[in-house]
């Protein structure tokens, strides 16, 4: 019980300290997009940037905290469990070199060809030549972001396999900053001002990169990069990023594809698509990927050590501080949907039949949010153990199903049913992930589940109720100042929080038991 204690404690300080981190760097991101939009609004201008600043975050999530990191880190837990600190270093060199040497090459190219590659990713530009240039020159700045950004999950990767979350997960925080005082300071020096940004985004980069590396030294992995692409190291993690790489496309290719279903809806669709999924986001990133940031490290190290027990524990932790917090939050997504978006974009040129129609989504959306949670952290069960393939053909399923799903729901439900979909076949991702790792007996879940889900299930009910009577007595958010808007919504959110923590412990729930990962 004690060693089960112990490692739920860490785990759970470990997630805390990635979730408060990524609070941070959401409300700094949030405040950057106030600047933006102030500053540039949408016309010709933004719209060049936010495609020039797509690409390099499109390749990102090949190339950093994606594939490669679901690829490098088993194999660099397995590396540290031999105890051999020359071969780490090696393993570390030779990764290094190999992947700087190959974005660099990348990142030389695209720079030659810059306007080639901004036609391909948005073609509509070539019937508006002056924003097509535009693009051009901004992608020029912004693409050597990928190598930089490359670098920073790679160190990321290693700072957290050695349980070292902090800097890792700070450093997200340095880009919204670098924008934001680019946007303020240079921009009214410059004849083009959205360039700016242009610089922040590469300023960021290798401020972000630059960040990391005193902690890496600190470790003593620093070493000097080296070009080793038959280093063995680097072979294993060549072939399982091959998969990954499938399975971070296979997503990209979801959002592709409901974006385009949704631009021969009403106007207005993609906007609230994008608003609605924007909340999603939040405690998605506060817990889901909180806890998957900590656990795949945790879960490679135990599957190199060869200890299944421990591997069961974490994975039970995890899905265990996803249901505790992801269902109440489902709920408050739910009711609180028209509060929120009111409170936060209701302003200027959005009306309040876009809240309403945001709202709409949100609810579709929200229903998802604990399937994702679960992804997140089922996922790495597959990972840790080197097994990059299974959760590949489940994502192929559960694109086909999202495929099959959004043209039966787009007709009758419009831009509600493709935020149905989404979340219909991320449930069914969740499920066959989950019914996977326990045919393998690659998790064993504890005993008191089911006492477990009533408590919550209790807990979220009276929530729910208090919340509901409490919104329906302010009256529509719509309607009222921004001073009441803010008001009320903090009233919600108080109240929502307290009534749920204080009816769990009224129920019998153990703290200290859900932070032991399960041990009795």
């Amino acid at each position: 019980m004690a060693m089960g204690c112990q490692l739920g404690k860490r785990l759970f300080r470990a997630g805390a300290l990635v979730s408060v981190m990524t609070m941070l760097s959401r409300v700094a991101g949030l405040a950057r997009d106030i600047v933006l939009a102030a500053l540039f609004g949408a016309g010709g201008g933004a719209d060049a940037f936010f495609v020039a600043f797509k690409i390099p975050n499109f390749l990102r999530r090949l190339f950093g905290e994606g594939a490669f990191a679901q690829a490098f880190v088993p194999v660099l837990a397995g590396t540290m469990a031999e105890k051999d600190p020359a071969r780490l270093r090696a393993l570390v060199a030779a990764v290094s070199g190999v992947l700087l040497t190959v974005l660099a090459l990348v990142t030389v190219l695209v720079v030659w060809g810059a306007h080639q590659v901004v036609w391909v990713f948005a073609p509509g530009f070539a019937s508006d030549p002056e924003k097509l240039a535009l693009a051009g020159d901004l992608l020029q700045l912004t693409f050597p972001y990928l190598f930089f950004i490359a670098g920073v999950a790679f160190a990321g990767s290693i700072l957290n396999a050695h349980e070292r979350f902090a800097a890792p997960a700070f450093t997200p925080v340095l880009l919204n900053l670098s924008l934001i005082a680019c946007a303020l300071w240079l921009s009214p020096s410059l004849d083009v001002p959205v360039m700016a940004l242009g610089w922040g985004v590469l300023i960021a980069g290798a401020v972000q990169f630059a960040f990391q590396l005193p902690f890496l030294a600190r470790l003593g992995l620093l070493p000097r990069p080296r070009w080793a692409p038959r280093d063995p190291g680097v072979r294993q993690v060549g072939r399982l990023m091959l998969p990954a790489l499938f399975g971070v496309g296979v997503s990209q290719i979801n959002l592709l594809l409901d974006t385009v279903l949704a631009s021969f809806l009403e106007n207005g669709s993609v906007s609230w698509l994008y608003y609605s999924d924007r909340l999603v986001e939040l405690p998605l990133g506060l817990i889901g990927i909180a806890i998957a940031t900590v656990i795949l490290p945790k879960l490679s190290h135990a599957a190199a050590a060869k200890d299944p027990s421990q591997s069961h524990r974490i994975q039970d932790w995890g899905l265990g501080v996803c249901v505790v917090l992801g269902v109440p939050a489902t709920v408050a997504l739910w009711v609180l949907a028209e509060p929120l978006l009111a409170t936060l974009f209701l302003y200027g040129e959005l009306g309040v039949r876009d809240m309403q129609q945001a709202a709409l989504s949100l609810r579709a959306y929200a229903l998802g949010l604990l399937p994702f949670m679960f992804i997140k952290v089922l996922a790495p069960g597959y990972f840790s153990r080197q097994d990059t393939k299974t959760p590949v053909r489940i994502a192929v399923w559960a694109m086909v199903a999202n495929m099959a799903f959004n043209l039966a729901l787009i007709g009758p439900l419009a831009h509600v049913g493709l935020a149905a979909a989404t979340s219909l076949s991320a449930a069914l991702n969740a499920v066959l992930l989950w019914r996977g790792l326990r045919q393998r007996d690659w998790y064993r879940p504890r005993a008191g589940w089911g006492r477990l889900g009533v408590q919550v299930g209790l807990a979220t009910a009276v929530m729910g109720v208090l919340l509901v009577w409490i919104n329906l007595s302010f009256g529509s958010f719509a309607d009222m100042t921004l001073v009441s808007r803010v008001g009320g919504t903090g009233v919600l959110v108080v109240a929502g929080i307290v009534s749920y923590l204080g009816m769990l412990l009224v129920l019998g729930f153990k703290p200290a038991q859900w932070l032991g990962s399960g041990a009795e």
